[in-house]
């Protein structure tokens, strides 16, 4: 937003001038803008600036809004941006406008290939562009579906050299199916101070002055603030103050639409589900004459050359949702179905929509969509239908079906692309119970490895599993494979929810659960609550695994591992794993080992070995067709990334994972990527953004269920807390901890929660860190107990214990050295001269070394060979080979003769 009366838009005029310069660029030989800004900013604002100026320079504008109501709809948004241009879609070569035609819904034939369909919306938009230049204009691109989104991304990166352009909007916050990497991109930042006074005066010019400037601090430059915020104003200020901005518009426009009559609201919210907004539809549903209330509260206006209907935000939309009740909503999805005869899609996710229970007549047109959905080439919403179809079903037989068809769909169209090995096994399979699991299983995972969202697969694979005749048999192979799945999925649902929906049918398992799905249970979704309890029962299966040639047990049991720290009890197993895999065994469990080595490395200083291993595992990753299995490496490489001060790195990979997991509904991978971020952050001692990154994954005081990651950032919270005056939240994290008892966890969980308590409680606290850190489990965690020393070293030379902190900090120093953490040595150092203390240059070399290289030394002092040292290490003998290259000038030495004095040494 951000227009005002008279159309004036107050203090953009740079961007004004940003967007005739893009049109000249336009006209000149094509170019793209991706338009990002908080709610209210003014996108949409500049959107119909950009309009207007590009139809005054005779440009063709074509426009179309994302749906939060229409996401799901298939082609939806390409069908509104096209149809303007559908006789000349006729004119296309024929294979291309036939693709066009199907995917849009505008004529039978077989289901086009999404290539197809991409080159032939841009050969349409070239060839209209060649008697005028074209705009795409796109608003709200974090709601369109996925397949126009893969076309308008298509389109987008392919403009250059012709005269079309591209800007398409989006919320900041909000992620979708179009990459934009590589594109232009321009954030629209809120207005100056001296524009938001002019805004203000100008539209309210009898304004007293403390409300004036009650009204600028709380808008905060937000011109839909600035404008729609007066109303629900006083001149006092109140604790309402700290309500979000959105959530106090969303309550300003509520104010005026439950001022509306009854039939201009319903009218408004039929308008909203509808989504198009299209006037046509819209008349054979109601009078719109009932419009008029709505267009005098200006909360949406009619665009005449569209003949649409315009919302002036949508958070009108959500207001007017959030007003309405079960039964209103009810009936206006029927009426929308009923005015949609002729779109079978559209029309049966209506009337599911509308429909509470099983309804087998809804179910029969959904199983109906979907079969016009795949004839447009869209598996994945055919699935999603299919599987609504089975929800909806008047009997469990019925249910059964549809969720085996979904499985066998997902199957059969290949929705990850080139996973070959789970299509071939789910063709191979007959449609009894267990074919049907196993098909619902592979789906699932083939689903999550291409583009489709992780709820569906998540429906999908527990209908299957609730459906199924297998007896709940805990030694049925096919359910233990789909329980498993089930697990990972859940986690990457990342909510309570889904995971009610796992342990439901995990104690349906007769006679008992097998026995390490019994403990991936417990120690891998919620270690906090449940793992302590789980680690007799681990430990008895680690001690069980040499000798045992399963190797799924081995992946599994490293799942079980993971977030109770125990992965360097099976390090040789997972060397096990990987070295199966570049032998020519399953890419999945080379990929396994290589996540459970990695995190190992990481938390245990081999840093070297992890940028190593990390490469490998995206490049298996990506090679093998499993992409979805690529990001555990990215995260490595983020967190790497951070430790080591490459913080531009390390927030463009974490910003990657954010857009990759956004669109897919992957809630656990969202959190994740807030590890780097918050570790990039404090490695800059920018607190205020680590104490911000750290407490989205896990508010301060609580250990939030099913988020395993935040045991990762407890010190960092605690930390950034005390650093930015936040004691209370500090002390309210610690107490969490000791509440959980994480310690119990694992050596690494105790030593956490002893530096955290020395951080917030008394001395006694600080003496039982140190114990803590002389014990001999607690060196394995090189980067935890540097940090922890650091951290509590400078408490102590805050209270003039200079020498106490010395030893810390020397230890620390040695540590950081290691592992290459260059802005945390650089910061150790800095509090050693604080104290006082003054090294010789001579100290220096031995602690250059990384922990790998101080491996690889002492083994060839011991009198190993490079070969022998390659075998005990997992290395090739070249690796071998270059890290001593590295070592002899470090340690100053010219042969492996003089390795063990110099080590001796140190």
């Amino acid at each position: 937003m951000g227009a005002t009366a008279g159309e004036v838009l107050f203090g953009r005029e740079t961007e004004l001038a940003r967007i005739s310069r893009f049109l000249q660029s336009v006209r000149d030989g094509g170019d793209v803008r991706m338009v990002r800004g908080e709610p209210g900013v003014g996108k949409s604002a500049l959107l119909s600036a950009a309009a207007d100026l590009a139809g005054t320079a005779g440009m063709r504008v074509f426009r179309a809004n994302g749906s939060e109501f229409e996401a799901d709809v298939s082609y939806s948004l390409l069908n509104q941006l096209l149809l303007p241009l559908y006789a000349d879609m006729q004119r296309l070569p024929p294979a291309l406008r036939d693709a066009l035609t199907v995917a849009l819904g505008f004529g039978p034939g077989p289901a086009p290939a999404a290539l197809l369909v991409c080159n032939a919306a841009l050969l349409l938009l070239t060839t209209a562009a060649r008697t005028k230049p074209v705009l795409l204009i796109v608003d709200d691109v974090q709601w369109i579906d996925r397949p126009s989104a893969v076309v308008l991304g298509f389109v987008a990166r392919r403009v250059p050299g012709t005269p079309v352009g591209v800007i398409a909007a989006s919320r900041t916050g909000t992620e979708s199916f179009i990459d934009r990497r590589g594109l232009a991109e321009v954030m629209v930042e809120p207005l100056s101070d001296e524009a938001s006074a002019q805004l203000v005066d100008t539209r309210f010019p009898t304004m007293t002055g403390g409300m004036r400037q009650r009204l600028l601090d709380l808008a905060q430059g937000n011109p839909l603030a600035l404008v729609e915020l007066p109303s629900s104003l006083t001149d006092s200020a109140h604790s309402a103050d700290v309500v979000p901005l959105s959530d106090r518009l969303q309550a300003t426009f509520a104010t005026r639409v439950a001022g509306l009559t009854e039939s201009t609201r319903l009218l408004l919210l039929l308008a909203t589900f509808e989504g198009s907004g299209d006037l046509h539809t819209l008349r054979g549903m109601t009078d719109l004459a009932h419009l008029a209330p709505a267009e005098r509260a200006q909360l949406v206006r009619v665009d005449d050359a569209g003949r649409r209907i315009v919302f002036r935000h949508p958070l009108i939309q959500s207001a007017i949702v959030a007003m309405s009740s079960h039964e209103e909503r009810r009936l206006a999805h029927q009426a929308i179905a009923a005015a949609l005869p002729r779109d079978p899609e559209r029309r049966a996710w209506h009337l599911a929509a509308a429909t509470a229970g099983p309804d087998e007549a809804v179910a029969v047109q959904l199983e109906a969509a979907a079969r016009v959905v795949l004839r447009r080439g869209d598996a994945l919403a055919a699935i999603a239908a299919l599987v609504r179809a089975a929800e909806m079903s008047g009997t469990p037989e019925d249910t059964a079906r549809r969720l085996a068809r979904a499985a066998y769909t997902g199957a059969e169209a290949g929705v990850a692309g080139d996973a070959t090995t789970l299509l071939a096994d789910a063709r191979a399979l007959s449609q009894d119970s267990a074919g049907a699991l196993h098909a619902a299983n592979a789906t699932a995972l083939l689903m999550i490895n291409g583009d489709g969202d992780v709820h569906t697969a998540h429906r999908l694979l527990a209908g299957a599993i609730e459906t199924g005749e297998h007896g709940w048999r805990a030694d049925d192979p096919a359910l233990d494979e789909a329980m498993y799945t089930l697990l990972l999925l859940s986690w990457y649902a990342g909510s309570a929810d889904h995971w009610a929906v796992f342990h439901r049918d995990l104690t349906r398992l007769t006679p008992a659960p097998p026995d390490i799905l019994s403990v991936v249970s417990r120690t891998f979704p919620d270690p906090v609550r449940t793992g302590a309890v789980a680690l007799p029962d681990l430990e008895a299966l680690i001690a069980a695994l040499p000798g045992n040639n399963d190797l799924t047990r081995v992946v599994r049991m490293g799942t079980a591992s993971a977030h109770v720290d125990r992965l360097g009890e099976i390090r040789e197993h997972s060397w096990r794993l990987v070295h199966q895999g570049r032998e020519g065994g399953a890419p999945q469990w080379q990929l396994s080992g290589l996540m459970h080595l990695c995190q190992d490395d990481y938390l245990t200083g081999r840093w070297d070995e992890v940028e190593e291993l990390a490469g490998e595992g995206e490049r298996v990753a990506v090679d093998s067709g499993l992409p979805f299995l690529r990001w555990p490496f990215v995260l490595n490489r983020a967190v790497i990334a951070a430790s080591r001060g490459r913080s531009g790195e390390a927030y463009d990979l974490a910003d990657d994972m954010t857009h990759w997991a956004a669109p897919r509904g992957v809630v656990s991978w969202l959190s994740t990527a807030n590890l780097p971020r918050t570790l990039a952050a404090m490695a800059e001692c920018d607190f205020e953004a680590a104490y911000r990154h750290a407490t989205a994954i896990s508010a301060a005081g609580v250990l939030a269920p099913y988020v395993p990651i935040a045991t990762w950032v407890m010190l960092d919270l605690v930390e950034a807390a005390l650093r930015t005056g936040r004691t209370a939240e500090a002390r309210a994290h610690a107490e969490a901890m000791r509440a959980a008892d994480v310690a119990a966890l694992s050596p690494r969980m105790r030593l956490i929660q002893h530096g955290v308590d020395a951080l917030v409680l008394d001395d006694e606290a600080g003496h039982r860190l140190e114990q803590t850190l002389a014990d001999s489990a607690s060196e394995r965690w090189l980067f935890e107990s540097s940090r922890i020393r650091l951290v509590f070293a400078e408490k102590l030379r805050r209270n003039k214990e200079l020498t106490r902190a010395r030893t810390h900090l020397l230890a620390a120093r040695t540590g950081f050295a290691a592992m290459g953490a260059e802005p945390w040595l650089a910061r150790t150092t800095a509090e050693l001269r604080a104290t006082g203390y003054r090294s010789a240059v001579t100290e220096q070399p031995p602690a250059a070394l990384t922990a790998q290289e101080l491996e690889v030394a002492g083994l060839a002092a011991a009198g190993l060979t490079n070969k022998q040292i390659a075998q005990r290490l997992h290395l090739s003998h070249r690796t071998v080979g270059a890290h001593l290259y590295r070592i002899f000038p470090k340690l100053g030495v010219s042969s492996r003769a003089g390795l063990r004095d110099a080590l001796n040494g140190t």
